[in-house]
């Protein structure tokens, strides 16, 4: 595939790509900044061509992982599944994971810190759940235990349980109870914390009826 370049053409569906033209036919393309050191009437060799190609999936895996990083935080092993699954070659994996590392962008104990204190603000969860999903995000043993020592699971099911109050409130107490219950379990909540908190709110409210009335 050697030869001399004859076009270096700005791709129309992507600004920040370049189609190379080796000899009036196309040959490979590369992002801006490396088409940039490139020039017409240059001569690249097939060595060339293949350090071109090379340098230029190494830089589109790393701004592929850039964009991913940028809806939200990731763990280490969302990064390589989300690499593997566009077919980036295991040694370039490691070399933006490494990069990424190094540049404060994939860590995986900020990134359970971040998952926590995440459902804790939305959408409260209990440490059974937490420590399923942080497991499924491929964070270790040790990482969890970090993120969920300082978890008190009682106010996290209680802030879960005022979300569904107001719908459930009027209920008698054995259908409030079920209801509070499964949804509690299901936010993966641990029998005794259910139970602690059903009494609680359940409390409240009759405390609550009793000054209304």
């Amino acid at each position: 595939m050697a030869g001399k370049i004859t076009a270096l053409r700005v791709q129309k569906k992507n600004k920040q790509r370049v189609n190379v033209y080796l000899d009036g036919e196309f040959a490979f393309g590369l992002a801006v900044i490396e088409a940039a050191k490139l020039h017409r009437g240059q001569y690249l060799s097939d060595e060339d061509i293949a350090l071109l190609r090379e340098k230029d999936t190494r830089e589109t895996a790393y701004e592929r992982a850039l964009n991913f990083l940028s809806y939200r935080p990731r763990s280490e092993a969302e990064v390589r599944r989300y690499l593997q699954d566009k077919q980036v070659p295991p040694s370039i994996q490691e070399e933006v994971v490494s990069r990424l590392t190094r540049a404060g962008l994939l860590d995986d104990r900020a990134f359970a810190r971040y998952w926590v204190e995440n459902r804790e603000r939305f959408k409260p969860r209990g440490a059974y759940a937490l420590r399923s999903e942080l497991r499924q995000k491929g964070l270790s043993d040790a990482v969890i235990a970090s993120a969920l020592e300082d978890l008190d699971e009682e106010e996290s099911a209680y802030r879960a349980a005022q979300q569904r109050v107001a719908r459930w409130g009027h209920l008698d107490y054995q259908p409030f109870r079920r209801k509070l219950g499964a949804y509690l379990r299901r936010r993966g909540f641990a029998f005794e914390t259910i139970e602690a908190v059903i009494t609680r709110v359940w409390h409240e409210l009759q405390a609550e009826g009793e000054h209304t009335w």
